[in-house]
């Protein structure tokens, strides 16, 4: 997904009653495969927000999630087997990176050694009036 590109509710033009049907199965399948691809999780989470009323500039970004799966087929989670463990988590939020509610999106990384083990991004249930507001929403969570 082009993370420059900021999707909202109403950009593009509606899907058919069959195309927004067949955005919701390819996008259920999607937040499937996050399972052993985190990679997507994120631009997964963005299309997921729009599942009642998608359009073509929300299936055009989801085709550009299958792009890149098909060009890094390789690529997913790995397990070492040497190593100490040791666990690490990582957290971060964006500030009113929602342009229809201007809620933040939270997400948090852990792994043990170099393995991810754990990973979520999600929108905030509240509406932050700053950056540190976000972030500190994001830690408490």
């Amino acid at each position: 997904m082009d993370y420059s590109v900021k999707l909202q509710m109403h950009s593009g033009n509606s899907l058919s009653d069959e195309s927004s049907s067949s955005y919701r199965r390819l996008i259920g399948r999607l937040i499937y495969l996050t399972n052993t691809r985190p990679d997507i999780a994120y631009a997964v989470q963005q299309l997921s927000q729009y599942m009642l009323a998608p359009t073509t500039t929300h299936l055009q970004a989801a085709f550009r999630i299958l792009r890149y799966l098909k060009g890094s087929p390789g690529s997913g989670l790995f397990f070492a087997a040497n190593g100490t463990p040791q666990l690490r988590a990582f957290s971060d939020s964006d500030w009113a990176g929602c342009k229809d509610s201007r809620k933040s999106t939270t997400g948090f990384l852990v792994y043990l050694s170099s393995s991810l083990i754990s990973w979520q991004s999600k929108k905030q249930s509240t509406v932050s009036r700053s950056s540190s507001e976000a972030e500190y929403v994001s830690c408490n969570g």
